[in-house]
């Protein structure tokens, strides 16, 4: 006879999925015996490069990585660097010269790997071997504000950064967008007009000029998309439960915004809607019968531009 009062709710839990079910679904595997291995840089690597991508083997159960790194060491910090929280397997990041240890562990809900600690020394080197880490925007970028903040991480031995804008894909050098330069790391700029644009950045010393950084890529558009066009239930129509709402695909939307309305076309039905959907057709599969339903929707294109709502129709259940 089991007794389940000497059993605890996370052992109950796992007696009823493993009697019941075989699964592990419910139950989150431990990560506490579990430890990362790092694939680079390698333990006391030293580099003249600043820019360093820290990368590691992914982890099963693992939702996400504490990456964190100091100066010199982690039993005599005198700098705390980063600590950040990523889901994936790498991260990049820009240093300065010097002496560092960064460790990285697992993470899930519940628990924790231990850290794997390696260290690493940047050596002072010339500007022309480096490149500027780019922040913000991210790249292939949708935006419906003009006013646009370019960010981008400090490199040392710069006194200044070019920041570069086109949307002919810099083919012409004399004919950018813009080419600006700034001492900080953050430039605001109001775009004139919508369209696709590329942007980089060097940073800038008195002798000596860095690597262009990446191109990233945006779209300024203000142009909202087409309204939707209700395809089924027709309007007035009495159905059967579950129907399928439907309309047509617009050209540029990323998603819709569905309304279902009580009967009044101004109370929501419930706090389900509006829905954010990215699909075009929203199934329902609950109501009574007689009960009448008025629905409409509209289309979100990438930058956040939203259609004009499309007509309204209703349809009462059987």
């Amino acid at each position: 006879m089991i007794r389940l009062n000497k059993i605890n709710s996370l052992g109950l839990l796992a007696l009823i999925c493993t009697l019941f079910y075989g699964c592990t679904e419910f139950i989150e595997p431990s990560l506490t015996s579990r430890t990362v291995v790092i694939i680079s840089p390698a333990n006391q690597s030293e580099s003249n490069i600043y820019q360093q991508t820290f990368w590691w083997e992914p982890q099963a159960d693992a939702l996400g990585y504490r990456l964190q790194v100091v100066a010199p060491k982690f039993s005599n910090a005198s700098k705390f660097v980063l600590d950040t929280l990523i889901k994936t397997d790498k991260f990049t990041f820009t240093l300065e010269p010097g002496n560092y240890e960064w460790r990285v562990r697992a993470e899930n809900g519940s628990s924790v790997s231990s850290y794997t600690t390696n260290s690493l020394v940047i050596h002072p080197s010339s500007l022309k071997e480096q490149s500027v880490q780019l922040s913000t925007p991210t790249d292939v970028y949708y935006t419906s504000d003009a006013n646009i903040s370019f960010s981008w991480l400090k490199l040392f031995g710069a006194s200044q950064y070019r920041l570069q804008i086109d949307n002919q894909n810099f083919a012409d050098e004399t004919k950018l967008t813009l080419n600006a330069v700034s001492d900080n790391t953050v430039f605001l700029h109001k775009l004139l007009k919508e369209g696709a644009y590329q942007y980089r950045v060097r940073a800038e010393s008195t002798s000596e000029v860095s690597k262009w950084s990446v191109v990233r890529n945006l779209v300024y558009d203000v142009t909202a998309p087409s309204k939707p066009d209700l395809v089924s239930p027709a309007n007035k129509q009495t159905i059967t439960l579950p129907t399928k709402l439907l309309w047509n695909k617009v050209t540029d939307a990323e998603k819709y915004e569905l309304y279902l309305y009580q009967k009044d076309s101004v109370t929501l039905y419930n706090t389900n809607y509006p829905a954010l959907l990215t699909t075009n057709e929203q199934t329902i599969s609950s109501g009574t019968q007689g009960e009448t339903f008025v629905w409409r929707t509209r289309a979100i294109d990438k930058a956040g531009n939203k259609s004009s709502f499309s007509d309204y129709r209703t349809f009462t259940i059987q």
